[in-house]
């Protein structure tokens, strides 16, 4: 049970750390972000438009209530002839790169990780295998949320390609880390 606390935690912290390195020093935390053209002016639109914090969706449909044919059809004649989109939306601002969100994806970090040895500890396979497996689980989250994304909401594809370096290369690293300290089970 050691091990698997102590490989989780580990595992979880190289994750960690493969993302720092993957947005701040690799290209791959620029690849897809673009500036919105004439931002002031966008800027200003929003914030005489919205003023709640959220996930906004558009073009936009009330979700509180089933809508009736024409609305739906309105909805859909209007999804047709675009823009579409997805916004995540805050009116006021905060720090980037905060120390509160560097220990929150640090923590989701190591409790992601702390499920893999628990699955890596009962595998009787070698060092490289016990890795793989690790390093395929990032892959399929990668297609599990980040493929749905690019499917539904349109993300850019150049986004979830990046996301599929960050979540791959991630788990191989931290899968590597994860396969060095959590053995083959012993009879």
């Amino acid at each position: 049970m050691k091990k698997i606390l102590i490989g989780g935690v580990t595992a979880g912290i190289v994750v960690f750390v493969w993302g720092a390195i993957s947005h701040m020093v690799l290209p791959t935390g620029k690849m897809g972000v673009k500036q919105i053209p004439n931002e002031e002016a966008v800027l200003s639109a929003m914030k005489a438009s919205i003023q709640e914090p959220g996930f906004y969706f558009f073009p936009g449909m009330d979700m509180s209530r089933e809508p009736t044919p024409e609305e739906e059809s309105a909805w859909n004649a209007k999804y047709m002839a675009g823009p579409t989109g997805v916004l995540v939306y805050h009116p006021t601002g905060s720090a980037p790169l905060s120390p509160k969100q560097l220990l929150i994806e640090l923590a989701s970090n190591i409790a992601a990780a702390l499920l893999a040895p628990f699955l890596v500890s009962h595998v009787a396979a070698g060092f490289g295998r016990r890795a793989i497996i690790v390093t395929l689980m990032g892959l399929f989250a990668w297609f599990s949320i980040s493929v749905s994304y690019w499917n539904w909401y349109g993300f850019p594809f150049s986004t979830i390609f990046t996301e599929a370096i960050d979540q791959v290369g991630g788990w191989l690293f931290g899968g590597l880390a994860l396969a060095a300290i959590v053995k083959t089970p012993t009879k």
